[in-house]
């Protein structure tokens, strides 16, 4: 599982100037650029090739244990089935992240995109906490 985590990070290179909603696992894979959505998209898509139970997930990414080089954002990952447990796999930042709020679980971005309105719309204000809790 780590192997295709693992490629996809190395495969596609991270461009929020290259997003483009329509972009399908297999454009991501030969276009090698996307954002998180479509690292996840072809996470997903491998992980399903090889039978492995996999789900796509949206949410947020918290700052906890990394250094913050600038505005959170939504984020996409993926988790896989294994060992009788969803475990998380994020092929765009390849590593684990403490504070992940997770939104919404579906097949694709199709499923739970995080915004499904028509319109001009302006964000006057975005903040989240995320805050370690031990114990």
């Amino acid at each position: 599982m780590q192997a295709i985590c693992d490629y996809v990070h190395d495969h596609i290179r991270f461009d929020y100037m290259a997003a483009r909603s329509t972009r399908t696992a297999y454009e991501a894979w030969v276009e090698r650029t996307g954002v998180c959505r479509d690292f996840a998209h072809l996470g997903v898509a491998l992980c399903r090739c090889m039978n492995l139970p996999t789900r796509y997930v949206n949410g947020y990414l918290g700052d906890i244990g990394v250094p913050v080089t600038g505005p959170g954002d939504f984020a996409a990952w993926m988790e896989v089935y294994l060992d009788g447990a969803w475990r998380t796999f994020d092929p765009r930042n390849n590593k684990p992240r403490l504070g992940r709020i997770v939104v919404a679980y579906g097949r694709d971005a199709v499923d739970v995109p995080l915004i499904q309105s028509f319109g001009t719309h302006v964000l006057q204000d975005f903040v989240i906490w995320a805050d370690r809790v031990d114990g």
